[in-house]
């Protein structure tokens, strides 16, 4: 094999060849970072680079290997990871200039099932600062590319991972989720990204107890691969009390089923959003494949009326309760649409706290009953194709006009309102060449089901396979 067709194998293909000693670790590290050198610099994905490290890695996992000893189950894939994320060790700035020489002492949880699991660590990938914002781009390194434009952003805020992901520097990502940032760059990128349920992917260290809103999750260039990381950054953790106590092994299993009677709802704007209608093109011919895989597809939305309201109260306390003190020390090294968040969050009161969460169980409930009539939600995972890699955000959606960086974001935003896990599967592209996914919505700790559905649809269509071009 070549250095790229090793780079672009699916992630279960790499482990399975590296598990029977087809390719070595070795090999594997040396062709990812060959292909970082030739490509990252015109994409900016990642970041911080641990070259010497991960040899030093692979070279160790070779060992074991060669001296029987059981191995896990991502012996040798290299993975970096996003630098919002403390990786023991290695440089991670969370895109703040406040951070931009912090080396943090532990790993994150997420980082310490994925080493723990047999993955060499490649270096971190690029996020907007703090993670605020459906665009990677920060005052330290700068903005993340997009693979198949690069004149184009990568979405945020695992645009860095989904990047290096589409670019073939890395074969699977972690990544994190509040209003969309797993699933909006897998949709700018043509990758698959998922937002799992509160507590399936458990966070540690955490800033509040029972927080929900944001949630960590995997990455890849196909289902499989998503749902064989899930298997392993899935699982019960008794540090965080919203932690499932639910087995994850059936994840890294078969996908294949049969979709014959499903029961699909189609909601091309989710009750009314403003989508861009190169978004609608593209999606439209998407969601017919599911009648041709047997399912019952029918126009459907569930009442999401409450849900920015919701979003914006939750999001605005926790980034008060998460930065508010950085803000006072550092006033002027924030991005001001960040400082504005915080800001926001500090006149909330404990009624508009309790109004918010009392609107949440409604939308929770209401969710829970529609989805006693449907198996699935459809829609769009962005508003827009992506844009202007220059802009900080759009700002206007088909004819309308976007007041803040989160608005555009409302697609995605509303459903992590509702607590419900989302996958954003590559569902093809605009006239110009511009990726657009499908986000496919499942019942609360529905997951296997979804990743089912979502790599039935990714079989028949192929449109992830679609390479960009270096």
């Amino acid at each position: 094999m070549s250095a790229e067709e090793i780079c672009y194998l699916p992630a279960r293909e790499l482990a399975r060849r590296l598990h029977a000693r087809e390719v070595s670790a070795r090999e594997v590290t040396q062709a990812h970072l060959d292909r970082i050198e030739q490509v990252n610099p015109q994409i900016n994905a990642i970041v911080t680079l641990t070259a010497e490290r991960a040899l030093s890695e692979a070279a160790a996992a070779d060992e074991r290997l060669a001296h029987g000893e059981e191995v896990g189950p991502l012996h040798g894939i290299p993975v970096a990871h996003k630098d919002t994320h403390d990786v023991a060790g290695v440089r991670t700035t969370y895109g703040s200039p406040i951070f931009a020489d912090h080396v943090p002492d532990s790993d994150t949880l997420v980082v310490e099932r994925i080493r723990n699991a047999g993955a060499i660590t490649l270096g971190k990938t690029n996020a907007p600062e703090f993670g605020a914002g459906s665009h990677t781009m920060n005052p330290v390194f700068g903005a993340t590319r997009n693979p198949y434009r690069r004149d184009l952003s990568a979405g945020g805020s695992s645009g860095g991972a989904a990047a290096a992901l589409a670019a073939g520097l890395q074969p699977l990502a972690e990544g994190s989720d509040m209003g969309g940032s797993l699933r909006n760059p897998a949709s700018f990128c043509n990758v698959v990204g998922l937002r799992p349920s509160p507590g399936r992917v458990p966070t540690w260290p955490a800033t509040l107890p029972w927080e929900a809103l944001g949630v960590q999750g995997p990455m890849g260039r196909t289902v499989a691969d998503v749902a064989l990381l899930l298997s392993v950054i899935a699982g019960y953790d008794e540090r965080n009390p919203i932690a499932l106590d639910l087995p994850s092994a059936p994840f890294a299993g078969s996908l294949d089923a049969d979709l014959t009677g499903l029961r699909v709802a189609w909601s091309p704007d989710l009750g009314g959003l403003p989508v861009d209608p190169e978004v609608t093109a593209v999606l439209e011919p998407a969601v017919k494949v599911f009648a041709e895989l047997g399912c019952r597809v029918e126009p459907a939305c569930p009442d999401l009326a409450s849900a920015d309201e919701v979003f914006r109260t939750l999001r605005g306390w926790l980034f008060h309760a998460g930065f508010s003190s950085l803000l006072e020390e550092h006033p002027d090294q924030m991005k001001q649409t960040l400082a504005d968040n915080i800001a926001f969050g500090a006149t909330l009161s404990g009624a508009d706290l309790a109004s918010a969460q009392t609107r949440q169980l409604q939308l929770i409930t209401g969710m829970r009953e529609f989805f006693t009539q449907y198996d699935l939600l459809l829609a769009p995972v962005s508003q827009v194709p992506p844009f202007p890699v220059e802009w900080e955000y759009p700002e206007t959606v088909a004819g309308q006009p976007m007041h803040d960086y989160l608005e555009w974001m409302r697609s995605a935003y509303s459903i992590s309102a509702t607590g419900c896990p989302a996958l954003s599967v590559p569902a093809g592209f605009t006239e110009d060449g511009r990726p657009v996914g499908l986000q496919i919505i499942a019942p609360l700790r529905g997951e296997l089901g979804l990743l089912r559905a979502a790599h039935a649809f990714e079989q028949a269509t192929g449109h992830g396979n679609r390479r960009p071009v270096f």
